[in-house]
């Protein structure tokens, strides 16, 4: 830390003025992020993460269906096909198969809504959890930094995180049901004209996007024991997973409708086993993003001094568990 110091003395006593944000990087540091970015995502294992991730994404994402479908419900049956329209549009065959089947199974169960409502609140909160304090290891792992915040401090990160992140996530889903005709009547409840309705149709998917991308920024944020310079509510590590991650869906979807052979190898497994594919791939895209955003920071460093091959090159949040098992 004492070298980082003075070397950054060195280059504020040059007259260079110190990067603050990514945007203040020099030309070639950017290309050096990116190289560095694609070395430290096979160093870092970003792969293995991806799977792990992947795991507790299952146990999480089958409880919020329900909870969703329970919501969904109070509207009636036909506010949930936009949500199993919109998901062909991303999600393989197979995997959209495995949400419409299960959506329909909850459809058929309306008079145990409200215990399915509890039981998958209770199970998407306790899954969600685990992926959120997964996400928090890898990156540590991404940043090369330890974990230096006592538990009395990670764990109201992680339930507030996960709480904040399911929020936003059910306002995206509502958002996504809100489409055809049920936009027409929720129009009509509120007033609003034809041309509002016709308006909000367009611009749900971009207001989509920069929903989702704010929620990759709050896990960048808050996830690593980092001190970052300031909270943005879009990261360039975002935007980057977002469109990856259509683009990669879209890919990998074209490739199971043309090109795939999973219904011929797997036979009856075909459809879980193209989803576990799908969701490891989309973990991956939203780790990429983290590497992108943990090397944007190391230019940041090194142009304001520290040396490149140096790690941490970032100042951590907290050491305190960190002093505690030196000590």
């Amino acid at each position: 830390m004492a070298r980082r110091e003075e070397a950054q003395a060195a280059a504020g006593g040059s007259g260079e003025r110190p990067p603050v944000t990514p945007t203040d990087l020099k030309a070639g540091s950017w290309w050096s992020v990116l190289k560095r970015t694609v070395t430290e995502f096979k160093e870092d294992n970003l792969t293995d993460w991806a799977a792990a991730l992947t795991y507790y994404g299952v146990l999480a994402i089958f409880p919020a269906l329900i909870v969703l479908v329970s919501v969904l419900g109070l509207i009636g049956n036909s506010a949930t096909q936009p949500l199993i329209d919109n998901l062909g549009k991303v999600a393989p065959g197979p995997a959209k198969e495995i949400f419409t089947s299960a959506i329909k199974n909850l459809q058929g169960s309306k008079g145990a809504a409200g215990v399915f409502f509890i039981v998958g609140l209770a199970g998407a909160l306790w899954s969600a959890s685990g992926y959120v304090a997964a996400f928090m290891r890898a990156s540590n792992s991404i940043y090369d930094i330890e974990e230096g915040r006592p538990i009395w401090k990670t764990l109201p990160t992680r339930v507030v995180l996960t709480l904040v992140l399911l929020v936003l996530l059910a306002i995206s889903a509502v958002a996504v049901t809100l489409t055809g005709g049920l936009a027409k009547q929720a129009g009509g409840v509120l007033g609003l004209s034809e041309t509002a309705i016709t308006i909000w149709n367009i611009a749900k998917w971009p207001v989509l996007l920069l929903i989702v991308s704010f929620m990759f920024a709050l896990l960048y944020w808050a996830a690593p024991n980092v001190k970052h310079p300031k909270f943005r509510w879009v990261s360039p590590g975002g935007v980057l997973a977002v469109i990856g991650w259509v683009i990669a869906s879209l890919a990998f979807a074209f490739y199971v409708a043309n090109f795939g052979s999973y219904n011929k190898t797997y036979g009856a497994l075909a459809g879980p086993i193209v989803f576990l594919v799908w969701l490891w791939i989309s973990n991956i895209m939203v780790l990429l993003g983290a590497e992108f955003n943990a090397e944007l920071e190391r230019g940041r460093a090194i142009e304001a001094g520290h040396p490149e091959g140096e790690e941490p090159f970032v100042e951590p949040r907290d050491t305190r568990k960190m002093d505690k098992q030196t000590g």
